[in-house]
């Protein structure tokens, strides 16, 4: 399966134990094909860069680029063109994400956004949790 996985998920599944753990874990194992862009990439680093991420990468023992390496080395990493942001699309901000599952093909895309998920659907592409996505 195929998987454009959001930031937030990525950060979630990296620095704490739960659901998105489980699927960060198949993602690295390759039980599930993580396709990523250099957009999706850049704004993982940016965020793991964040001061409130500090701690947790210490206490972890990663540091934020290794970890985005280690992410980069399992992904089918794609360059999609840019698109028009949908107009259901309550964060512009998002349409990268969006480009790169259309651009892989992917099977679905995982997010924990509010934003992307009341889209329910991209170009045909599912937008599910980590919980449906899991199921």
């Amino acid at each position: 399966m195929k998987l454009v996985v959001d930031v937030n998920v990525l950060v979630s599944g990296s620095l704490w134990r739960g659901n998105a753990s489980l699927l960060v874990d198949a993602l690295l194992d390759g039980s599930a094909r993580l396709c990523s862009s250099a957009p999706v990439m850049a704004e993982f680093e940016e965020v793991l860069h964040r001061e409130k991420f500090q701690k947790r990468l210490e206490q972890s023992g990663q540091n934020a680029p290794e970890l985005v390496a280690r992410f980069r080395s399992v992904a089918l990493m794609v360059e999609g063109p840019d698109v028009p942001a949908p107009s259901a699309l309550r964060d512009p901000d998002d349409t990268h994400v969006l480009a790169c599952a259309a651009a892989a093909g992917a099977d679905a895309i995982v997010s924990g956004d509010n934003d992307l998920l009341s889209l329910g659907t991209y170009a045909g592409i599912p937008i599910l949790n980590v919980r449906q996505t899991l199921e």
